[in-house]
């Protein structure tokens, strides 16, 4: 009897993006699985759908008999894979650009300029000196020599990072978006994001460049990059918005923003710098009035975009990831990193508070808040990868980091009553987060959604 084996008949390219397709599916139902997993433990559901992109790599499926990951996600389908995940990313770092809000800083504006700058610097700090003893083992890439001051300063900045859009959902799983310390925390992680993105793009314009005269070429170009945006750019947004808004066009509006994003991005990446800063300057210089209306009508289906796109990206980093190559020098190594990337947070944010008369409990609850990572940190960590700064075992102990780091605020946070009953936000306090109650929520809502809303309902 002959045997008759079954091999598709499609062509090559068509069962390319298929696969792809396939793939794809997978990695959303495994992200809602874990993702409604998590939220039964007091996690954000971004760390069950991070865990599920590590999940279907090297790390777990990989183990497995018959190199099930690589049949699922095979070598030529993963470029496939990292364009469809950097759509998403895109619009991601579009909606992050757009959540940071002024307002937000206005209740507490001198204690969250101490707590941001403070645990940036002390982050940074403690960053760098790991980095001098992570140097050594770690400062050639695929045959290429990376300097200390290019690995440096990427662990500083990788250490300085707070998860806005993760911050928020555990504020919101707390009931402490409104408090003191939820407030503060929100105004500071917007600040330590600002200053983490700008050392990422001095890393970017240190890799890319060749010499000193490449270097000034790109931080040249950046900085009328920037100038344009915020002297042209940002009047003329003003007035589509307001055309688009007047005549309710509000698909046209909403397809105009997501070019002028990516057409950022491209910007931004031939001058030398990575796509993300392109995105994210994009979403800082869009109006945010009317604020109703936007958030209905562009961030939400903004969301709804992130919420299919953002878990592929979190594959493309699973991929990357492989516990399994660890051995004893990493695992000290590691402990080291995760020593350094709490200490930095809880210490920086801990000693100002403290100063400006919280209490021990609100003080250890901001620096809880602060040391979330979360996705942020993901996006940092990919950018290193793209940009030749990070190995695969520094990649794999640094998202490991992110996770754990993350994981810690949501059981160790006190509960919502006690931070309340020491909570003295003043009437003028309540007032400005009042003004700016739909914003924030809408900033929150759009972070939340981006990074792992699904099982909202």
């Amino acid at each position: 009897m002959t045997s008759i084996a079954l091999h598709s008949l499609a062509p090559h390219n068509d069962l390319q993006v298929a696969t792809m397709l396939a793939g794809i599916a997978f990695v959303l139902l495994v992200g809602v699985l874990l993702g409604t997993l998590a939220k039964r433990v007091r996690q954000p559901a971004v760390i069950g759908e991070i865990l599920a992109g590590i999940a279907l790599g090297p790390s777990l499926l990989g183990l497995l008999p018959g190199d099930l990951s690589h049949k699922l996600f095979p070598a030529d389908v993963r470029p496939l894979l990292s364009a469809v995940s950097n759509v998403g990313l895109m619009l991601f770092m579009f909606m992050v650009g757009w959540e940071f809000e002024k307002r937000m800083l206005r209740p507490h504006r001198g204690l969250a300029a101490s707590v941001s700058l403070s645990s940036v610097a002390c982050a940074f700090g403690l960053g760098v000196a790991v980095a001098a003893l992570l140097y050594p083992h770690h400062n050639t890439v695929a045959g290429h020599h990376i300097s200390f001051v290019t690995f440096s300063t990427f662990m500083g900045a990788a250490m300085s990072v707070t998860a806005f859009p993760v911050l928020a959902r555990i504020l919101t799983d707390n009931r402490l978006t409104h408090s003191r310390v939820g407030t503060l925390a929100l105004a500071s992680a917007a600040v330590d994001d600002i200053l983490a993105w700008c050392m990422l793009a001095y890393v970017s314009a240190l890799v890319t460049s060749s010499g000193a005269g490449d270097l000034f070429q790109v931080l040249g170009l950046s900085a009328a990059y920037v100038l344009g945006m915020f002297v042209l750019v940002r009047p003329a947004l003003a007035a589509v918005v307001r055309f688009f808004s007047e005549r309710q066009q509000w698909r046209a509006l909403l397809v105009v923003m997501a070019a002028g994003t990516f057409l950022s991005s491209y910007l931004t990446t031939w001058i030398g710098i990575h796509g993300i800063f392109g995105a994210f300057l994009f979403g800082f210089i869009m109006p945010r009035e009317p604020a109703l209306q936007l958030a209905e009508h562009l961030r939400k289906p903004l969301d709804h975009v992130s919420l299919i796109l953002l878990p592929v990206f979190f594959i493309v980093t699973g991929l990357g990831v492989d516990i399994n190559g660890l051995h004893a020098r990493q695992y000290l190594e590691l402990s080291a990193i995760l020593v350094v990337a709490c200490a930095g947070k809880l210490l920086g944010a801990m000693v100002p508070a403290r100063l400006f008369g919280l209490s021990w409990r609100e003080s250890r609850a901001l620096g809880l808040l602060m040391n979330t990572r979360g996705l942020t940190e993901l996006i940092i960590l990919n950018t290193a990868v793209q940009l030749g700064v990070l190995d695969s075992q520094m990649f794999t102990m640094m998202v490991i980091m992110a996770l754990v780091t993350t994981a810690l605020a949501g059981p160790l946070l006190p509960k919502s009553s006690e931070l309340m009953a020491t909570s003295t936000v003043g009437v003028e306090v309540g007032e400005a987060e009042a003004a700016g109650k739909a914003e924030a929520e809408a900033g929150a809502g759009a972070g939340a959604a981006a990074a792992g809303e699904k099982g909202r309902s």
